[in-house]
């Protein structure tokens, strides 16, 4: 199938061609006519699935025709709300694509920065709104945004917003718009949490579900180190003097962790940048951007600020941490192997994270191989007191952190 057969408008066509699209990827193919044919959408798919159009172009169409039937002045029609500030930003550049040659305007708000920018851009009136949930309420409190007239409401990343502890803000953001409304709602996993909020939001739904979160890519290769925690960083240096290695994306389970990792990789130096949510919006930018342009050859970052990362052709992802939930492991390193692409996985487990391995095997169906060539290789050998000490302050976290989920659960 081609976007032709869509029934998409010449401007937006004109747009994809443009950006050398020819024929539309499974979400978009399912999910376009749907929303052209006003229906809300349940929509389960992973990273690199190509959603942000499966959403974006059907609603600049919508938009495009009702402007022309109403021909009023410009007020917030369609509202897409996403967990983090590179996403956002994502997403609003995907509608400034394919709409360059429409009349749609659209604008996004985020925190960390000042909201001057954005409220003069609000001003000046606008079709489209993307915004992270906390500077939406503020400036929605400050008077500076009214949701009375939205038409199209999308919920992206519906799991990892509450992940992320957006649970309240959403529901309050959900009061303020109008009962008659068509709402999207994507996610990549679909927990019995997710479906209790998209029933909520959602009005018969039509149902679209895209390589489900248990599948990787047939493109990624998948390869694992054995090791122990006090040789990790050592073994990271040994793998990285591939030179073929040339751009990583590296994860880290902690944002100290991945200051670290930088620091000690800095030190070596091979040319490095971490993101996270204790960095500022510009040196998350900046370092992003660089690592595009290949100026930085690992960018070390932790699963929310990876969310919204889209680099063509990358082709190498690198567990420094295990993810102690299986499916996290999917979205990883779903950042390679995109579009046919061949990707390599590579993952350093150290004996403490043995049982999320046989969880990612089991989710993905598949065994991972082992690398025998390997200098620094996981002993049974005893803990040492420091390695003790930070066993029991991470069994801790995630006993903390279950009780937390438990009780987020109960609400």
């Amino acid at each position: 199938m081609r976007f032709e057969e869509l029934q998409i408008s010449e401007p937006i066509l004109k747009a994809l061609k443009e950006e050398k699209y020819e024929t539309p990827t499974p979400i978009q193919e399912q999910a376009i006519a749907h929303i052209l044919h006003r229906k809300d959408v349940m929509g389960s798919a992973q990273t690199g699935t190509g959603k942000t159009a499966a959403f974006a172009i059907p609603i600049i169409q919508l938009l495009e025709a009702d402007q022309k039937e109403r021909k009023s002045s410009r007020k917030v029609k369609a509202l897409v709300i996403t967990p983090t500030r590179e996403l956002a930003i994502q997403i609003g550049e995907s509608f400034s694509t394919y709409g360059r040659h429409t009349s749609i305007k659209n604008t996004v708000i985020y925190g960390g920065v000042n909201q001057h920018g954005q409220t003069e851009a609000l001003k000046k009136g606008v079709d489209v709104l993307v915004a992270t949930p906390g500077r939406l309420l503020d400036l929605m409190n400050q008077g500076f945004i009214n949701l009375k007239n939205i038409e199209y409401f999308v919920l992206d990343e519906a799991d990892r917003m509450l992940d992320m502890g957006f649970i309240h803000d959403i529901r309050k953001i959900i009061a303020t718009l109008p009962e008659k409304r068509q709402s999207l709602f994507f996610s990549a996993t679909m927990p019995k949490n997710i479906v209790d909020l998209s029933r909520q939001i959602l009005h018969k739904p039509v149902k679209v579900e895209v390589s489900p979160a248990s599948s990787a890519a047939e493109t990624v290769q998948h390869y694992m180190y054995y090791t122990n925690k006090s040789n990790k960083k050592n073994l990271l240096l040994h793998i990285l003097k591939d030179q073929d290695i040339d751009q990583v994306l590296l994860f880290s389970r902690t944002k100290h962790g991945a200051d670290r990792i930088a620091r000690n990789l800095k030190n070596k130096r091979i040319h490095t940048a971490a993101i996270h949510g204790d960095k500022s919006q510009n040196q998350r930018q900046k370092s992003l951007q660089q690592f595009k342009e290949g100026n930085v050859r690992v960018l070390v970052a932790t699963d929310i600020a990876a969310r919204g990362i889209d680099i063509e052709s990358l082709k190498y992802v690198i567990n420094y941490d295990l993810p102690n939930v299986a499916e996290t492991y999917v979205h990883r390193i779903g950042r390679s192997g995109r579009a046919g692409e061949e990707g390599t996985a590579i993952s350093l487990c150290e004996p403490e994270e043995n049982a999320y391995l046989k969880a990612i095997e089991k989710l993905i169906d598949q065994k991972i191989e082992k690398v025998n060539d390997n200098p620094f290789p996981q002993t049974e050998r005893p803990m040492n007191a420091q390695e003790k000490k930070d066993f029991e302050k991470e069994k801790q976290r995630r006993k903390q952190e279950y009780f937390a989920n438990r009780k987020k659960k109960s609400r």
